[in-house]
C-alpha cells in the first residue's frame, strides 16, 4: 500500500475573487485532480484537503484520498476580507490532527505539501505574522504559495515561502498552467514515495506563463 502524501490546498474566497476569477480557480482545481490522478502512484497515494479562507475559515474538503474524491465547488461569499493567518492556524491545527508520524509498525505519512492562493494582500497581519513560524516548524515537503493578479502582495508570501509563483492575469488559462504545473510539482515529489528518508523535493521548472517571484 503506497505511503499517504497529504496535500493541503488554501485558496483566497475574500470578495475580490467572486465572478471570473473564482471559476478561474475551479477550472484549475479540477486539472490539478485530472491530472495527479492520471499518475498511479499518485492516485492512490495523494490525499487532497481543500481548505477556503475570506473573513471566515471553511474546510470544503476534509482530507481525503483521491480514489474516493468528488470535487467540490468553491464558491465565494458577497464579501469578505482576506483572513490568511487565520487560515494557517487552522492548516496548523489540522495537520497536527491528521499527520500521521513514522514509528516502529509502519512507516506513517510522507512529507505533505501545502499549495497557497490568494488575490490580496492579507488583512489579519498580525496573525499571518504569528502563523508563518508554525507552519515553517512543520515538515512540509513544500510551500507553494500563488500571487494572482496586479493586488496580491508577493512580498508578504515570501515570508512564509520562497516559492512564489506571480500570475499577471486570473483567467481560466492561467490558473490551469498554475495547477497543471502544481499537480507536476506534486508528481515530482512523491515519485521517491518508496524510500525510507524523504528529501526537499526540487520543483520542476514552470512554464513561460508563470513567474517565479525573486
Amino acid at each position: 500500500m503506497a505511503r499517504r502524501l497529504p496535500l493541503y490546498i488554501l485558496l483566497d474566497t475574500s470578495g475580490s475573487m467572486i465572478g471570473e476569477p473564482i471559476e478561474a480557480v475551479n477550472i484549475g482545481l479540477r486539472t490539478l485532480v485530472n491530472s495527479l490522478k492520471q499518475n498511479a502512484y499518485a492516485n492512490t497515494s495523494v490525499h487532497l484537503c481543500i481548505i477556503t479562507f475570506d473573513s471566515i475559515i471553511t474546510e470544503v474538503l476534509p482530507l481525503t484520498s483521491l480514489v474516493n474524491l468528488a470535487i467540490p465547488e468553491i464558491v465565494c461569499p458577497k464579501s469578505g476580507g482576506t483572513f490568511l493567518g487565520a487560515a494557517l492556524e487552522f492548516i496548523h491545527q489540522r495537520f497536527n490532527q491528521n499527520f500521521i508520524p513514522p514509528s516502529t509498525d509502519a512507516e506513517g505519512d510522507r512529507e505533505p505539501m501545502l499549495l497557497i492562493m490568494t488575490d490580496g494582500k492579507c488583512t489579519d497581519t498580525q496573525a499571518y505574522e504569528e502563523a508563518i513560524h508554525k507552519i515553517q516548524q512543520l515538515p512540509f515537503a513544500t510551500i507553494i504559495a500563488c500571487a494572482a493578479g496586479p493586488k496580491s502582495v508577493p512580498d508578504q508570501l515570501r515570508q512564509l515561502t520562497n516559492t512564489v509563483i506571480g500570475l499577471d492575469t486570473m483567467d481560466g488559462a492561467s490558473f490551469t498552467q498554475f495547477f497543471k504545473w502544481a499537480g507536476d510539482a506534486v508528481t515530482s515529489t512523491e515519485s521517491a514515495g518508496s524510500s525510507q528518508k524523504l528529501e526537499k523535493s526540487s520543483l520542476p521548472p514552470p512554464p513561460p506563463e508563470l513567474q517565479i517571484v525573486l
